[in-house]
């Protein structure tokens, strides 16, 4: 029996790779991501597309062909509305792989570390009064650990955003979830020395 609660509400694999500098190109700009990430959720239309974003509907439609004919979206159905059908789109993907931050950061924006997190702290600071009653945290952790053990983290917290994208949609209030493991520059203690504790 499939899980009713699954999203989004159209079939696609689970990873594609992303091997042309054109998907990079496609994938890396800040309205694009906007409508990957609005897409995890259902597929939706041009139309639907731009009242979620804010922005005309050319200009999302110039967004979605781009998206396109780079093979990060596509039309999952179509609906006929009075005399006009209606496209809706959805993703190639649940998740795109890529391997180089050097390209993965045209915009600045991107998925480039500093990117996500300037883009994230600029939504946090323009929140309303109204929304900060909500639940939220923001914390961090500092730990000296070896290279395999961050990189287990690492996967972890993966597992942990793709579960997140998977809840079943409901309420008014879209969430965020930051994570992240990262080297630091911070100094640490010597080891004891003559097995002092």
């Amino acid at each position: 029996m499939a899980d009713q609660s699954a999203v989004p509400d159209y079939e696609l694999p689970d990873e594609l790779e992303l091997t042309d500098p054109a998907q990079y190109r496609a994938l890396f700009d800040a309205t694009r991501m906007r409508i990957v990430h609005l897409l995890l959720e259902r597929a939706a239309t041009t139309t639907e597309l731009a009242v979620a974003l804010d922005k005309p509907k050319g200009t999302v439609g110039h967004h979605l062909k781009v998206l396109e004919y780079a093979g990060l979206v596509h039309v999952v159905r179509t609906k006929q509305v009075r005399a006009i059908e209606a496209r809706y789109y959805g993703r190639t993907a649940r998740v795109f792989l890529y391997h180089d931050w050097d390209r993965a950061s045209f915009d600045g924006i991107g998925l480039e570390p500093k990117g996500v997190l300037t883009e994230t702290v600029t939504e946090i600071q323009q929140l309303p009064a109204e929304l900060l009653d909500l639940p939220m945290i923001t914390n961090a952790r500092y730990a000296r650990i070896p290279a395999e053990r961050a990189a287990e983290w690492r996967q972890r917290l993966i597992e942990l955003l793709d579960e997140f994208v998977r809840q079943p949609r409901g309420g008014e209030v879209t969430y965020g979830l930051l994570v992240g493991v990262f080297p630091t520059q911070r100094g640490h203690l010597p080891e004891p020395k003559d097995g002092a504790s």
